[in-house]
């Protein structure tokens, strides 16, 4: 079960880290080729370098996983509030592309499985 999950944060990490590295490198551009504003993607760039280290908070638990409930909980939540950020854009703007729609969807999902999952697996060690 505690292998399971951490292989589980591990893979799942990977999605946040290529986004914001390429969101960090690329700029809030590669969303919208038709221009940005210099706020925008300066913005865009800031969170990017956040989620980076949300993720790298990520793997500084996965070791002793059954421990970090806590940290988990924190991380866990800032990527489901996120989410809920884009829940409200979604419902004031529109639709966005495809791939930000399943990214909303994995926000708002899995951030719950991995904190009842690490309960389960704190709760067995």
């Amino acid at each position: 079960m505690k292998r399971g999950l951490q292989i589980a944060l591990g893979v799942f990490s990977l999605i946040p880290v290529a986004f914001a590295l390429l969101g960090f490198l690329a700029g809030a551009g590669r969303l919208s080729p038709e221009g940005v504003t210099v706020d925008l993607d300066n913005q865009y760039r800031y969170f990017s370098g956040m989620y980076l280290v949300v993720s790298f908070m990520m793997w500084s638990i996965i070791p002793a996983i059954e421990k970090h409930g806590r940290t988990l909980l924190l991380v866990s939540a800032a990527i489901f509030i996120g989410g809920l950020g884009r829940v409200v854009s979604y419902m004031t703007l529109g639709a966005p592309s495809q791939d930000l729609v399943v990214g909303m969807g994995i926000e708002l999902v899995v951030p719950v499985i991995f904190v009842l999952w690490q309960r389960a697996v704190a709760v067995k060690a």
